[in-house]
């Protein structure tokens, strides 16, 4: 069975950083786009990042320039570096994985950004 596994989320201060990992297992992971999407209390699910099989990133401007995604085809896990933190990044984070004829979801991890 297709497993993605996220880790990594918690508490952490405003202008904090933390690392969310996703750890894939069970299907080609290399050939596959990864994305994080997150979903705050009371709001839509929302993309944050992807990155696709070739290593092409893209961003939401709300995290442009404070969010980094990163892939390690080796390891098949896929990485978020938040650094610069703001409350408004409180939300559960969700690994996600597509070839576009398949999609897969993590169960989330949750990070809170508070003082």
């Amino acid at each position: 069975q297709v497993q993605l596994v996220e880790s990594g989320g918690g508490l952490v201060q405003p202008g904090g950083s933390l690392r969310l990992s996703c750890a894939a297992s069970r299907f080609t992971f290399s050939t596959y786009h990864m994305s994080w999407y997150r979903q705050a209390p009371g709001k839509e699910r929302e993309l944050v990042t992807t990155i696709t099989s070739a290593g092409n990133t893209n961003y939401a401007d709300s995290v442009k320039g404070r969010f980094t995604i990163s892939r390690d085809n080796a390891k098949n896990m896929a990485y978020l570096q938040m650094n610069s933190v703001k409350p408004e990044d409180t939300a559960v984070y969700y690994c996600y994985a597509t070839d576009y004829a398949r999609r897969y979801w993590g169960q989330g991890t949750q990070v809170t950004v508070s003082s």
